[in-house]
């Protein structure tokens, strides 16, 4: 009789064991998993809305955090890992996602402190050892950002007299809070020297580029990407007397913030004429030039209230022979919702890259895990898709209205920039990053999130404050405020049951202290974050 008993008791206590033991711990799972892949952003002056350093931070966040791997939201990777495989891709794999999931539904156990990894320390002066060859630095500029992103431009005279190859570069920036991305161009021409001149203060605005269309791209940066390094021999070139335009995106809310990002460049020691030099050229393009078809060839129009699929196509000429593709980096504007670009040689398809969902504010540059040889004949494709009406909280119109190409932020684009060599036999074997991809299985988001929450408007806010946001199916919503520390301030619109589709609701904010504060969005499914400046 008391074996009988026992036997249950101990089958019921191993079961018990064998649960505890299986559930990942904060302390040896899942800081590393957040120290490697998502505290470069969420630090103190990150970008990130909030910390990821300690396992209180992790827990006062577990189900956003839960949402955001689960969906893979973050970390931000925009490209379609199951179209092609990029080098030092920001990609959580399933076995992390899953370990992350376990935590959360498991108590979210932090295991033993001591045996926690050491809190990473960021350097910020950057990662890129040895003195920089050159330092393109801004003036000390403050933020004009208030309801809506700014893209500011600023000129710096490089004062090389003599050519250079630039074998990498490392964006620092002076405000990580208020940097989103940054883009960086050479100008020969004097447009952008002009252009700025012309300009009170630091710098000018500018959308889309930078103003030059013979302004050369020199490469980007955006929060989490590792410094831009060329291959051995690799270098891009910057002319002598060059002007190094640094493009800066500063979101809403930002204003009366300061920044001063710098640019430290790496020349490469060989001598100039034995350096391979890469070029970054939009070889597909909307101009529909002669190398570059655009199907439909209308030079890209998309009517208010309408959608619409665009197809470009360009051959390599034999009198460009064989090239060596190392990366590309595809270009739109709001009402892009997608875009892809591949090759064909001999019935042979060459994937590059696919998003599928395009965000403007994730734009970055890409190169391959291993370079690529692009066989003359070879004809290049890309694929966009815009969606120019009311259902894409993104577009920059209410009501739509017809968008055409330009610069302006209610203008479109659609360009792929290769990053290309003239090809030399044994490229195709050469690796640009050697690392073991991440497991996934999953495709990535489609083209909307099934739930997003939006930059409030305006930000800073006064009294009133719009909520937008999307849901692809009705759900149970309600909003808080919160402190940057995370303690409840208040609740708007508890238990609301919000309808399919794009929201602007306005919410009363009087009686709040001014200060930074984080609006939360709540569904069943999901916590979603966007930070709000409140000053009265």
């Amino acid at each position: 009789m008391l074996k009988r008993l026992l036997l249950p008791a101990l089958s019921l206590l191993l079961a018990i064991e064998n649960t505890d033991a299986q559930t990942p711990v904060w302390s040896t799972d899942i800081a590393p998993i957040l120290f490697n892949n998502c505290a470069s952003c969420h630090r103190p002056s990150g970008i990130g809305p909030f910390h990821l350093l300690t396992y209180n931070d992790a827990v006062n966040r577990a189900s956003a955090i839960y949402s955001a791997v689960s969906t893979r939201y973050m970390p931000p990777w925009p490209p379609d890992p199951k179209f092609s495989r990029l080098a030092h891709e920001r990609l959580l794999s399933d076995v992390e996602i899953k370990k992350i999931q376990d935590w959360v539904s498991g108590g979210k156990p932090q295991g033993d402190p001591n045996l926690a990894p050491p809190v990473p320390v960021f350097n910020p002066d950057g990662d890129l050892p040895g003195t920089p060859d050159l330092v393109s630095q801004i003036p000390t500029f403050t933020s004009t950002a208030t309801s809506g992103d700014v893209y500011q431009c600023f000129v710096v005279p490089s004062g090389l007299g003599t050519e250079k190859f630039i074998s990498a570069f490392e964006a620092i920036p002076g405000n990580r809070e208020i940097v989103h991305h940054v883009l960086v161009y050479a100008d020969t021409t004097g447009t952008c020297a002009t252009l700025d001149s012309l300009t009170p203060g630091p710098g000018y605005v500018s959308f889309g580029g930078v103003g030059s269309n013979d302004a050369i791209l020199l490469g980007g940066w955006v929060p989490g990407t590792q410094p831009m390094q060329m291959p051995d021999s690799f270098g891009i070139r910057i002319a002598p007397n060059a002007d190094i335009v640094i493009q800066i995106h500063y979101p809403a809310g930002s204003s009366g913030k300061l920044d001063s990002t710098k640019i430290k460049f790496y020349f490469s020691p060989l001598p100039a004429n034995t350096v391979r030099p890469v070029r970054i050229d939009a070889v597909l393009n909307h101009q529909g030039a002669a190398f570059c078809s655009l199907i439909p060839n209308d030079g890209l129009v998309i009517q208010a209230n309408q959608t619409k699929m665009y197809r470009q196509e360009s051959s390599i000429s034999s009198l460009v022979g064989d090239i060596t593709l190392l990366g590309v980096a595809p270009h739109m504007h709001l009402i892009g919702r997608s875009i892809n670009a591949y090759g064909v040689h001999n019935s042979d398809t060459l994937k590059f890259i696919d998003i599928p969902s395009w965000d403007f504010s994730w734009q970055g540059f890409y190169l391959f895990r291993k370079m690529m040889k692009i066989p003359t004949g070879t004809t290049l494709y890309s694929e966009a898709f815009y969606v120019n009406t009311t259902n894409n909280p993104l577009n920059p119109s209410n009501p739509p209205q017809t968008v055409t190409a330009g610069e302006a932020t209610t203008d479109e684009m659609m360009l792929t920039f290769f990053i290309w060599s003239y090809y030399q036999p044994g490229d195709e074997n050469r690796y640009i990053d050697t690392s073991t991809p991440a497991s996934v299985n999953v495709r990535s988001q489609p083209a909307y999130a099934a739930q997003e929450l939006f930059a409030p408007y305006p930000n800073p806010a006064g009294n009133t404050v719009y909520i937008k946001y999307y849901i692809q199916s009705p759900s149970v919503v309600t909003f808080s405020l919160t402190d940057l520390q995370g303690r409840l301030i208040r609740e708007f619109k508890q238990g609301k049951n919000a309808t399919q589709g794009y929201h602007a609701e306005p919410v009363d904010i009087s009686g709040i202290p001014a200060g930074m504060y984080l609006l939360q969005m709540h569904t069943p499914e999901k916590v979603l974050t966007q930070k709000l400046s409140i000053q009265h």
